[in-house]
């Protein structure tokens, strides 16, 4: 009986992680997509440079440089261009608050 338990916990395991895992993909219909040119611009308007945008499990992968020169790259959901993950590689200039959303409207409240 405790290897029927066992099997079974490694089995939920195995079946919660998948979910996970799919979660991360983007579900954005195809026709809700917007072009790639438009992220670029976007993108090249705060002074990043963009490498690459190619389309990975259903979402926009970026591949480029941001405006201190560190290398990055980010996930995008296609339809509404907002950022679903970001990853920088800092060198001796990099400090992760250029990337934080500040509303000075906001944080006066």
């Amino acid at each position: 009986m405790n290897t029927f338990t066992l099997t079974g916990a490694v089995l939920a395991s195995l079946i919660s992680s998948g979910a996970a895992l799919a979660d991360s993909d983007c579900n954005d219909p195809v026709a809700d997509w917007q072009p790639r040119e438009v992220l670029r611009r976007q993108l090249e308007q705060h002074g990043w440079e963009v490498q690459r945008i190619k389309v990975d499990d259903g979402c926009y992968e970026v591949r480029g440089i941001d405006k201190n020169g560190n290398p990055f790259k980010a996930i995008y959901e296609p339809g509404s261009l907002r950022i679903r993950k970001l990853e920088v590689t800092f060198d001796g200039n990099g400090d992760a608050a250029d990337y934080l959303d500040r509303n000075p409207a906001r944080d006066s409240k």
